[in-house]
C-alpha cells in the first residue's frame, strides 16, 4: 500500500482568532474552517518559542529551542539535528521545502547552501525571505542558488510553486514543507501589504478584545493582516481543489498552522516575543489518513507535537530524543495522561519562560540577563500571573497579590518541573514583590520589564 504524502501549510504569524473556527466574524478562513471542522482541529495549540527561527527550529526537530540551540533569530539549525525531512526521506519519500526558511547562517539572506537546509533535496526558497521579497516581488532560489523570480502575489505565486511540484511527484510518495511569509510584517515599510483592494475590505470592521482594549498598532495594521489572511486561506483552498483534481486528497495529510501569533505592538515594542496567548496561540488543524472526523481537541499542544505526529501517521518510528507527542493515540483515545499544560521559552525581547494550563498562565522573567546573548538564566523573578477564565484576554495582570499566591506557588512548581524535563537547569525564581492594587501592580511591572 503506498504511503501517504504528508504537506505541511505553513503561516507566519497568524493569530488563532483569524479564523471562523475561533470566533472571528469576517469570513476569513472558509477553507481552514471546513478543513478543520472535517478533520482534527486542536483549538488550543500554542508555539514554544514565539519567534520565527527558533518556532522553525522547534517545528522541524521536535525539540526545544534549548535543546536544539536555535534559542533567537540568526543562529543556524545544527546539521546534527535531523529534521522531518531525514526521517521521510530515510523511509523513502521525496521531500521539498518552498518558501521561508530562516535556519542557515545569518549572512545567508537569500540562497541557502545545501548542508543547511534541512536535509530536504527538492529546494526553492529563502533563508529570510521578507529581506529578498515583497508582495508583489517574490525572489526564491532553488537548489542551484539561482534566482527564480515567480509572478503574481507573493502567497499565489508560492502556492503555484507548490501545486506545480505536487503534479510532478504523483508516482513516489511526498512530504512537501510550505512556508509562507504572510500575514508577517514586511520589515523595511513596517506595514502588512495584502493584495490589492483587500485592505479596504476589512479595515475598521472588527478588532479581537485584547487589541481592542490596549491598541498598540492595530488600528492601522489589522486591515491589511487580515487581508493577507483571506488570500492564505484561498491559497489553501486552491492547493485543496489541486490534490482533489489529481485523485491524491484521501492520500494526503495535511496540516494548517503557524508559527506564533501577533500582539501588534501591545505588549511591548514590536509584534511577538511575549509571555501572551496573543503571540503565544496559533491555528492548528489536521486532515487526511488518520485524521478525518478526528474532531475539536481541547488539550493543550505544541508545534513540538508536528513532527512526531506526522512521523507516526506515516509509519515512520518516532525517534526518542523527540520532546514532543504523537497527537495519534489523543485523537484515537487510547491516550488519557496527555499534558494539561504547555511550557514555551522566549527570548530577544527578555530571558522568560511561560507555563499555562486551560485556566492560569504564570510567567517569569530573567531581569539580568541578556536576551539576545543568554539562552537560560540562573534567577528568574515572577512577572505574569492571569486567571484566563475572568481574564481570557489578559488584561489583568495578578503576580503578588497575596490572594493569588498560592496559585503562583502551585504554577512556579509546575514550571520548574517543565523546565527539568525540558533540559534546562533547575533556576531559582523570585517572587514578586507584595502589591495591593491593580494600579500600584501595573506601574511596578512597567519599571520592571524596561
Amino acid at each position: 500500500m503506498k504511503k501517504p504524502n504528508v504537506i505541511v501549510f505553513f503561516t507566519d504569524q497568524q493569530r488563532h482568532d483569524t479564523t471562523g473556527v475561533h470566533g472571528n466574524p469576517l469570513e476569513l478562513t472558509p477553507n481552514f474552517d471546513v478543513f478543520a471542522r472535517q478533520g482534527t482541529h486542536c483549538f488550543n495549540a500554542f508555539t514554544p518559542q514565539p519567534v520565527c527561527g527558533p518556532a522553525r527550529a522547534c517545528l522541524q526537530t521536535g525539540k526545544y529551542a534549548t535543546t536544539n540551540g536555535c534559542f533567537r533569530n540568526a543562529i543556524a539549525l545544527n546539521p546534527a539535528d535531523k529534521t522531518m525531512a531525514h526521517y521521510f526521506k530515510d523511509a523513502g519519500y521525496d521531500t521539498a521545502y518552498i518558501g521561508k526558511w530562516h535556519l542557515a547562517d545569518p549572512e545567508c539572506i537569500g540562497p541557502v547552501p545545501e548542508a543547511q537546509r534541512g536535509g530536504y533535496e527538492s529546494w526553492l526558497a529563502a533563508n529570510v525571505l521578507e529581506h529578498v521579497s515583497d508582495a508583489y516581488d517574490l525572489h526564491l532560489f532553488d537548489e542551484e542558488g539561482k534566482d527564480n523570480h515567480l509572478p503574481g502575489y507573493r502567497v499565489d505565486a508560492q502556492t503555484d510553486a507548490a501545486i506545480r511540484y505536487v503534479n510532478e511527484h504523483q508516482e513516489n510518495p511526498f512530504f512537501l514543507f510550505m512556508s509562507f511569509l504572510e500575514p508577517h510584517h514586511q520589515n523595511h515599510i513596517d506595514d502588512y501589504p495584502p493584495p490589492d483592494g483587500y485592505r479596504e475590505r476589512y479595515t475598521g470592521r472588527y478588532t479581537p478584545p485584547d487589541l481592542a482594549a490596549l491598541g498598540g498598532s492595530s488600528a492601522q495594521h489589522l486591515g491589511g493582516y487580515y487581508g493577507m489572511v483571506k488570500r492564505l486561506d484561498e491559497a489553501f483552498g486552491r492547493l485543496i481543489d489541486a490534490l482533489k483534481s489529481m485523485n491524491l486528497l484521501d492520500d494526503t495529510i495535511i496540516v494548517f498552522t503557524s508559527d506564533h501569533g501577533c500582539h501588534f505592538k501591545t505588549r511591548n515594542a514590536e509584534y511577538k516575543r511575549s509571555c501572551h496567548d496573543s503571540s503565544l496561540r496559533v491555528p492548528m488543524a489536521f486532515n487526511g489518513p488518520g485524521f478525518k472526523a478526528g474532531g475539536e481537541q481541547q488539550q493543550l499542544v505544541s508545534l513540538l507535537d508536528i513532527a512526531p505526529t506526522l512521523l507516526d501517521a506515516a509509519g515512520i518510528p518516532v525517534p526518542d530524543d523527540m520532546q514532543g507527542n504523537s497527537l495519534l493515540p489523543l485523537i484515537n483515545k487510547t491516550r488519557h495522561d496527555w499534558p494539561d499544560d504547555m511550557f514555551a521559552q522566549i527570548s530577544e525581547s527578555q530571558v522568560a519562560r511561560v507555563i499555562r494550563t486551560h485556566r492560569w498562565k504564570y510567567c517569569v522573567t530573567a531581569l539580568d540577563a541578556d536576551p539576545w546573548d543568554d539562552m537560560t538564566a540562573d534567577t528568574y523573578t515572577e512577572t505574569h500571573l492571569y486567571d484566563l477564565h475572568s481574564d481570557p484576554h489578559e488584561l489583568s495582570n495578578l503576580i503578588g497579590l497575596e490572594s493569588h499566591r498560592e496559585v503562583a506557588a502551585v504554577m512556579r512548581e509546575r514550571l520548574l518541573k517543565r523546565m527539568s524535563e525540558a533540559g534546562e537547569r533547575t533556576p531559582a525564581i523570585t517572587l514578586a514583590p507584595a502589591v495591593t492594587g491593580f494600579s500600584q501592580r501595573s506601574v511596578r511591572l512597567e519599571e520592571t520589564l524596561e
